[in-house]
């Protein structure tokens, strides 16, 4: 057998190997989990970039290479190691193997320095020497670096951090291409780095906070919360039966249904088809609240939603919805918890202070549906859950919004 045959098999194997974890993994994965399974899948994408960097400049001999080409590859081990590592914390949030909420501690931004300063000299020692151990080293720093870059992020900032991490990935991608000579590469790469950067910022513009902002506002100081509800700080919520809700939905002129991640969870949409359906049909105007990152990704809640064949002139965008919110009598909030906490409007130093939330707290009454009184992704406590207008209704969204939906038709 060849040399040129024998890689070839080789090639064929790993893309069998490739195909057979993939495809099942994307076939089953629920929509549920959409989000962490796009940031695994990215990370993967960006290691191979800086393998394929890495293995390039050992196997062409680094001395015999042009500067151009050393920092193509430098290019292609560092941004795709930091894609690397950040999409694992990422998918390691997302999928509650560790706390989502940032992730401070004592002298970050000193220690975060150190290793950008590090990365930056040994750059310069592996473009000057050509050095395959110094280049490991990058590789190893970068993956720190990647790591100690996602970990201050939480909240709801985290589907900003998957698509600029997606953009990391598609650079690194177009890097490896360069050291390959491969068009393709160059093309698909480019693509979805510029891509993954106009969504970053097109994200960050819907929120109404800058890219530097989301990326580094829990920079410097420890985050902490409660976490516990009224057990911790000692107060209490009003928690109401379906029946009263139901009967408030039901005599209600105007309703808004709010839609965040435990909606998702409970895979409840067509139930809250059913009960805005109910309502509409005793002559209540409803429509759906939705803010620019409900859900873990872009468009999340909009898939959902379309899922459940809502009518899309009842889905309205946050700005539009929070000018219809001061003259909504309930605001019924399924699943949400940092899209719509006050403490991104009044409490500095919070780790979703300036993002725009929906602006539940301006209807005449508040609903919320939770499992509990945990805290959101963001790991802070609600200010709303307590409010005098709030009235709480504990369990499955799902279960909930059913004996909401006949609890308003027996109205």
């Amino acid at each position: 057998m060849s040399r040129a045959t024998a890689t070839d098999l080789v090639y064929l194997v790993a893309i069998a190997i490739g195909a057979v974890i993939g495809v099942p993994a994307a076939r089953l994965v629920k929509m549920t989990a959409m989000p962490q399974m796009v940031a695994i899948f990215n990370g993967v994408g960006g290691g191979a970039a800086a393998l394929v960097s890495l293995t390039e400049f050992i196997s062409l001999g680094g001395k015999s290479l042009a500067i151009y080409r050393i920092c193509e590859i430098l290019f292609g081990v560092l941004v795709g190691s930091v894609s690397l590592a950040g999409s694992t914390i990422a998918f390691a949030k997302l999928q509650e193997l560790m706390t989502g909420r940032p992730i401070t501690y004592p002298a970050q931004q000193p220690i975060n320095a150190a290793i950008g300063l590090a990365i930056v000299a040994l750059l310069v020692v592996t473009v000057v020497t050509a050095s395959t151990t110094v280049l490991v080293i990058v590789l190893i720093l970068s993956l720190a670096l990647g790591a100690i870059f996602v970990l201050p992020i939480g909240g709801a900032d985290t589907p900003v951090l998957i698509s600029l991490l997606n953009a990391f990935t598609g650079l690194a991608v177009a890097a490896s291409g360069f050291t390959l000579d491969s068009t393709l590469l160059i093309v698909a790469g480019t693509l979805v780095g510029a891509s993954g950067t106009l969504l970053t910022r097109m994200m960050s513009q819907a929120m109404g906070r800058s890219l530097a902002n989301i990326l580094f506002s829990a920079f410097g100081s420890v985050v902490t919360a409660t976490g516990e509800g009224p057990d911790a700080s000692g107060r209490s919520v009003r928690a109401g039966t379906a029946d009263d809700i139901g009967v408030l939905l039901a005599y209600a002129r105007k309703v808004a249904i709010v839609p965040g991640y435990g909606l998702a969870v409970a895979q409840a949409q067509h139930t809250a088809r059913e009960l805005a359906d109910a309502l509409s049909a005793r002559g209540v105007e409803v429509y759906y609240a939705i803010h620019p990152v409900a859900g873990r990704m872009p468009g999340h809640m909009n898939v959902l939603l379309a899922e459940a064949n809502v009518p899309y002139d009842q889905l309205e965008e946050m700005d539009d919805a929070n000018q219809d919110m001061a003259t909504t009598d309930v605001a019924l909030v399924v699943g949400a918890n940092d899209t719509v906490n006050p403490a991104a409007k009044n409490t500095p130093g919070s780790p979703i202070y300036g993002m725009p939330i929906i602006n539940a707290d301006q209807a005449t009454n508040i609903v919320f549906l939770k499992r509990s009184m945990r805290p959101g992704f963001a790991g802070i406590d609600n200010e709303l859950l307590y409010d005098p207008k709030t009235t709480m209704l504990f369990g499955d969204a799902k279960d909930s919004l059913s004996k909401l939906v006949s609890a308003v038709k027996a109205a």
